[in-house]
C-alpha cells in the first residue's frame, strides 16, 4: 500500500465517522448481531485461513523464531470462534455509550449547559497475533460510534484477512446505514510510520505490544497514545492467607492461559508460610508443567532453578513463574513497585486491613483481593470486550470497552441570551446550578 492509499484509507475513515456517530443505538448494536452471526456462519472458512497462519507460526517456532506462547496465541477453534461471536453479541448488548448526559447546569434561566458523551472519532489501533483482537477491537469500535484503522501482525494475516472481509460485508449487509470505510485494514509494516505523522486525521492511536513497541509509537508521534504494554503481573500470598485459596489462585493465574497479559509473572510469598506453601504450589505446578524460577529463600525449600535479576522483570507469556519469598507486605509492596508494568496486582490475605493497604498503595491500573489476575479483561468485567488494557493514567485505566472509545462535548441550550448581558456594571449573575436532566435538541422551546 502507498501513502497516498493510506490517505485515501484515512479520509474515507473519517469522513464514515462523521455518519456513525448519528446513527442509532439499535442501527449500531443490528449491524453487531449481524457480524457475530457471519462470524458463526463462516466458521470453517476461518478455521482454514487460521491454519495457515499455525502452520507457518510452527515452522518459524521449529526455526526459533517464535515462541510457543505466539503460536498458542495464533490459534483459533470452533469453540473459541463461537465465544468470539458471543463476545460481539456481548457488545452489542451493552449500553448505548453515546447521547449520554454526564452533567447538566443551569447557567441561568432559559440557559443549560449539557455534557454529552460523544465518540472519539478515528482511531488507529496496531495490535498482536491474537485474531481475536480484530473482532473485538472493530466490534467496540462500530459500538461506540467510532472510525477504525486495523493493523495487525503479519503472524496472523490470512486469520485477520478472513475476519475483517466478514466484518465489513455483515455491516453492509445489515438493515442500518453502515457508512463505508468505518473500518479500514491495513497490512504493510511500512503503513505504521505513514499513520503516525496523520495527527490531523486520526484522532487516537491504540498500539498493543511490547513496551519497546509502544514507546517507539509515542516517541514517534503527535497523536495521543492509549498504550497497552507488558502484563508482569503479580500475586502476594501474605501470612494471613487461606492457604488452599491462595493454592487456586496462583495456579488459575499462571495457568488457565499462561500467553495471556494478565497471567501471573511474579508469585511473592510471606516468609512465615512459604515452608507450608511452597511445596503445595510447586507439586501443583508440575502437573501442569510450568518452570519454576525461585530466589534463594524459595530454593532452599523446593527443588527449583536459580531466578535471576531479569526474572522479576520479565513477561514470560508461557509456563514460567518466578518465586520470591519476601518478609512483608511492605516488601511485597516495594517488590511490585520496581518491577512491575502497573497491569495488574493480586493479594491472598484473611486480614482486611492489609488488603486495603496493598490496594490503596500500588499504581496498577486493576488491584485484586483473593481473586485471579486473569479477571482483568473487558468481557469478565462486564465492559462487552475490550480494545486492550491501558497501564497508563491518561483517558482511560485498565480493560478499555466502550467508555474509553468515548469524550464528551458541550451543548448549551438558550433562548436567545448574549454574553453582554452577564458583563459591566449591571451585569447579570449566573446561577451555576447542577440540575437532574437530559440533553435533547429544543429541550428549552418542548418545555
Amino acid at each position: 500500500m502507498t501513502e497516498t492509499d493510506i490517505e485515501r484509507d484515512v479520509d474515507e475513515a473519517q469522513t464514515a465517522a462523521l455518519e456513525l456517530a448519528k446513527l442509532s443505538d439499535a442501527e449500531r448494536s443490528g449491524a453487531l448481531h449481524e457480524i457475530a452471526d457471519a462470524i458463526e456462519a463462516r466458521t470453517d472458512e476461518i478455521l482454514a485461513e487460521n491454519e495457515r497462519d499455525v502452520n507457518e507460526g510452527e515452522r518459524l517456532l521449529e526455526e526459533g523464531e517464535y515462541t510457543q506462547a505466539l503460536v498458542d496465541r495464533l490459534k483459533l477453534s470452533e469453540s473459541k470462534i463461537e465465544s468470539i461471536a458471543d463476545m460481539v453479541r456481548s457488545v452489542a448488548g451493552q449500553d448505548d455509550p453515546l447521547g449520554k448526559t454526564l452533567s447538566a447546569r443551569e447557567l441561568d434561566e432559559d440557559l443549560e449547559l449539557y455534557k454529552v458523551a460523544v465518540p472519539i472519532g478515528v482511531v488507529g489501533t496496531v495490535f498482536e497475533s491474537r485474531p481475536d483482537a480484530l473482532v473485538q477491537i472493530a466490534a467496540l469500535a462500530l459500538r461506540s460510534g467510532n472510525a477504525v484503522i486495523l493493523k495487525g501482525g503479519s503472524e496472523a494475516l490470512h486469520s485477520n484477512r478472513i475476519l475483517f472481509e466478514i466484518i465489513e460485508e455483515a455491516a453492509a449487509s445489515a438493515d442500518a446505514d453502515i457508512p463505508d470505510g468505518w473500518a479500514q485494514h491495513v497490512e504493510a509494516r511500512e503503513d505504521v510510520d505513514a499513520l503516525l505523522e496523520m495527527d490531523d486525521a486520526i484522532d487516537l492511536l491504540m498500539p498493543r505490544g511490547s513496551s519497546a513497541f509502544v514507546s517507539y509509537i509515542q516517541d514517534n508521534t503527535s497523536i495521543p497514545v492509549l498504550g497497552h504494554t507488558e502484563g508482569i503481573c503479580h500475586v502476594y500470598v501474605d501470612d494471613a492467607a487461606d492457604l488452599s485459596m491462595a493454592e487456586e489462585i496462583a495456579y488459575d493465574a499462571k495457568v488457565q492461559y499462561p500467553a495471556v497479559c494478565n497471567a501471573v509473572e511474579t508469585l511473592l510469598v510471606h516468609d512465615d508460610i512459604a515452608a507450608e506453601f511452597l511445596p503445595a504450589i510447586a507439586d501443583r505446578y508440575e502437573t501442569a508443567d510450568v518452570e519454576i524460577r525461585g530466589d534463594e529463600r524459595t530454593r532452599e525449600i523446593v527443588d527449583v532453578e536459580a531466578a535471576t535479576d531479569a526474572d522479576w522483570d520479565t513477561e514470560y507469556g508461557d509456563l514460567i513463574v518466578s518465586i520470591r519469598v519476601i518478609d512483608s507486605l511492605e516488601a511485597a509492596i516495594d517488590h511490585i513497585t520496581t518491577h512491575g508494568s502497573k497491569h495488574t496486582e493480586s493479594i491472598v490475605t484473611e486480614d482486611e486491613e492489609r488488603a486495603s493497604t496493598f490496594m490503596r498503595s500500588l499504581d496498577s491500573a486493576s488491584v485484586f483481593h483473593n481473586a485471579s489476575t486473569r479477571f482483568a479483561d473487558g468481557y469478565r468485567f462486564g465492559l462487552g470486550a475490550e480494545v486492550g488494557i491501558s497501564t497508563g493514567k491518561i483517558h482511560a485505566r485498565g480493560p478499555v470497552g466502550l467508555e474509553g472509545l468515548t469524550t464528551y462535548k458541550y451543548h448549551l441550550e438558550g433562548d436567545g441570551q448574549l454574553v453582554a448581558t452577564y458583563a459591566g456594571e449591571d451585569a447579570k449573575p449566573f446561577t451555576h446550578q447542577e440540575f437532574d436532566g437530559e440533553w435533547s435538541p429544543g429541550r428549552l422551546s418542548d418545555e
